[in-house]
């Protein structure tokens, strides 16, 4: 494990130790869960990772019908 060295403003230490107070880990756990957290989130592609997110749905019918009927039943007018 490689050991870094990072400047923080004051106000982020003290709510990260208030944090790993709270949860009972150390302030480097703390850092370390966050950058795996943030590497999962991958890519910032959201359309790309969306794309055929219904393709399999069968008990909704047309989704573009389906959409649109969802959309109307919000329309204000």
């Amino acid at each position: 494990m490689t050991r870094i060295l990072a400047d923080l403003p004051e106000d982020d230490v003290k709510w990260l130790d208030a944090q790993a107070a709270e949860q009972g880990k150390s302030r480097a756990q703390l850092l370390r869960e966050a950058v795996a957290g943030y590497r999962a989130e991958g890519s910032k592609d959201w359309i790309s990772k969306g794309r055929g997110y219904w393709k399999d749905r069968h008990d909704i019918g047309d989704s573009v019908a389906y959409q649109r009927a969802i959309r109307a039943d919000r329309d204000p007018a």
